[in-house]
């Protein structure tokens, strides 16, 4: 085994499994000439173990090797937890379409032909990671992207030599009451509902920099350019401002609220769901970094929610 079993389990690290000592070598340097941290193993038993102690993000996987081949580690792979969610990349000289169907049904995520050209390798492992990652990183409740890529999109806008983004935090009022009347499982479906008006919203005012991500709970954040940030606001509270009371049973649609306990178990009022969004601009004031913006947003987001119903609110100080 090449390189040392880690703990941070880190999304750069790929194991090689590949019985010629030579070729598994060969990619080992050029993987580790790109930065990535490399595990190699030369048979199918060796490659569990390795897999379980590392948790690799990529698995680059020889089909042909002596006792366990390539296909039933495949299928390992993918029945244990730990390593489920690898990115898993067949080396293989097989070509024929019955062949990589045995791959694909063991569970891999593509193929790389032997011989392999060395820039290619690289580009298709880089390819590999970032789908990897966008999977790991999705909400399983809205299927929309978290905090991660969330990160990464704004810190990207925020690294331009001249940032050009507004960015959004939206999230829903008096959800808490809702989810305490009808339960959790309305509670979630009333949040995919909302990530739905949101992407509506989104893809009815197009900008280049379009995103939606979901932070988690009823909270999210959307990005677009400053000068498309008025009417998607707008687009969201029109929208969602239709589809909620859709939420509720019709007798609590009609009377325009729910009863529900406070923690004092008295009995309190609130009314139908709304959406607070608060919005950070460029065009307002410079602004270099994700923390900057995502303040101002939330101090914006606390100033739309003074607001009796769905409200936006975009900062207009200059400093």
């Amino acid at each position: 085994m090449s390189g040392r079993a880690r703990e941070d389990k880190s999304d750069d690290v790929v194991l090689v499994v590949d019985d010629d000592l030579d070729i598994a070598r060969y990619v080992e340097l050029n993987l580790s000439l790109e930065g990535f941290t490399v595990h190699v193993a030369h048979d199918g038993d060796e490659a569990l173990s390795v897999a379980h102690a590392v948790r690799p993000a990529v698995v680059l996987l020889d089909v042909m090797m002596p006792g366990m081949d390539g296909y039933e580690v495949c299928r390992q792979l993918r029945s244990a937890v730990g390593t489920s969610q690898c990115a898993i990349l067949m080396l293989t000289a097989k070509t024929l379409s019955a062949d990589r169907v045995l791959g694909l049904t063991a569970g891999a995520d593509d193929y790389i032909a032997k011989p392999f050209d060395p820039p290619e390798l690289v580009a298709r492992v880089r390819a590999s990671l970032r789908r990897a990652r966008q999977l790991r990183d999705v909400s399983p409740l809205t299927g929309l992207p978290g905090n991660g890529e969330i990160t990464r999109r704004a810190e990207a806008l925020a690294a331009a030599v001249v940032p050009c983004f507004a960015l959004v935090h939206a999230d829903l009022d008096s959800f808490k009451a809702y989810n305490d009347r009808y339960g959790f499982l309305r509670g979630d479906e009333a949040i995919r509902r909302a990530a739905e008006v949101m992407a509506d919203a989104v893809a009815a005012v197009p900008s280049d920099i379009s995103f939606l991500g979901h932070v988690g709970g009823d909270d999210f954040v959307l990005l677009t350019d400053p000068e498309s940030v008025d009417l998607l606001c707008q687009e969201v509270i029109e929208r969602f401002d239709l589809m909620a009371p859709l939420l509720y049973d019709a007798e609590d649609a009609e009377r325009g609220w729910i009863e529900v306990k406070d923690r004092q178990r008295r009995h309190r009022r609130f009314g139908l769901m709304t959406i607070s969004l608060g919005v950070a601009s460029t065009a307002v004031r410079p602004m270099h970094s994700v923390a900057e913006a995502s303040t101002v947003a939330t101090e914006m987001k606390t100033a739309a929610k003074s607001v009796p119903g769905s409200a936006y609110r975009i900062d207009q100080r200059r400093t």
